[in-house]
């Protein structure tokens, strides 16, 4: 199956795995949730998620804070 190029972009489809449901006589996709593992790392606890890029302590806080700005 193929979605067209112009409902992936309106819809924020990236590439990568599907979730594809049936409900109430409609089908929904959606981006598959990232599976999480929690590490220990010393006395702290990192999330890690596979495929991921590797950020930072500064990186994670500009996300931090230009998430932060979004909602405003």
């Amino acid at each position: 199956m193929v979605i067209p190029k112009a409902i992936r972009q309106a819809a924020g489809i990236k590439p990568g795995p599907l979730s594809i449901e049936y409900r109430d006589g409609k089908i929904e996709i959606a981006p598959k949730a990232a599976k999480v593992r929690l590490i220990r790392k010393g006395s702290v606890l990192v999330a890690s998620i596979r495929g991921a890029p590797k950020m930072s302590v500064k990186e994670v806080n500009e996300w931090i804070r230009k998430s932060r700005d979004r909602e405003i």
